[in-house]
């Protein structure tokens, strides 16, 4: 079995993420919206890639780009990247797998 993209989110990570997440409601009606954690994997993918957001493939069932991006801007005003990277650091630090003197304080 191959090694798995940087963009797909483990249960294991979206454990984590998702409760940081600000609480999305169901549209009455139209179309629903895209799940949390297909939009995070779409951001992770352009950002991984460096495509730009409106290249985003469809195919790989992650939304458009643009839904994408108005999630990533929704999450960074809600401060949903600060706090993720205050847990992720200190899960890192407990488990002794942080090299204190590459991160930047």
């Amino acid at each position: 079995m191959g090694k798995r993209p940087p963009w797909l989110v483990s249960d294991d990570l979206w454990e984590v993420v998702e409760p940081m997440l600000p609480v999305r409601r169901r549209p009455a009606t139209g179309r629903p919206s895209l799940g949390d954690r297909g939009c995070l994997q779409g951001i992770l993918f352009v950002l991984h890639t460096g495509i730009q957001w409106e290249w985003l493939p469809q195919e790989l069932g992650f939304g458009s780009g643009m839904t994408c991006w108005r999630r990533l801007r929704e999450w960074q005003d809600t401060g949903v990247w600060d706090r993720l990277q205050g847990v992720l650091l200190s899960e890192l630090d407990r488990a002794a797998d942080l090299d204190w003197a590459r991160v930047g304080r």
